[in-house]
């Protein structure tokens, strides 16, 4: 089932599955995209403020963004607007992900009466329940037809 501006409302909750981040897959994300030591080497990584091997922050949100495919069904897909994000702890290896996002904001286009704007805030937690990502993203979002 899609939903469609229409169908949300602020406090609106989805709830993704989860999933596992292990050290080969951290490296090779890292090795590919963001070749830096605390993210490829746990010996190197332990000298750093990370104190061990760590995802990279864009593997984290890539992440994420699977899971909100996954469990976040807007019609259209998730057309983004714009976005804040930080990582407040980082992501190990063995951490099971999953993540929660909730509706804070809807405002109906005025010039475009066949979508509005929805920002969504969305937690990536680990499997202590700790917040290594947080996402508030402003998402394109369609109406239904008249």
């Amino acid at each position: 089932m899609s939903l469609f501006f229409d169908d949300l409302a602020v406090g609106t909750r989805f709830e993704s599955g989860t999933t596992t981040l292990d050290a080969a897959a951290i490296r090779e994300f890292a090795a590919r995209y963001d070749p830096q030591p605390f993210h490829l080497d746990d010996a190197a990584a332990r000298t750093t403020l990370f104190g061990g091997l760590a995802a990279s922050g864009w593997h984290t949100a890539a992440v994420t963004m699977r899971l909100l495919v996954e469990s976040v069904p807007i019609a259209g897909g998730l057309i983004g607007a714009g976005n804040d994000i930080s990582w407040p702890r980082p992501t190990r290896p063995g951490d099971v992900l999953r993540v929660v996002t909730d509706v804070v904001e809807m405002t109906p286009s005025a010039s475009r009466p066949d979508r509005g704007r929805v920002v969504m805030r969305s937690e990536t937690l680990n499997q202590n329940g700790e917040v290594v990502q947080i996402l508030l993203a402003r998402l394109v979002v369609p109406r239904r037809a008249p």
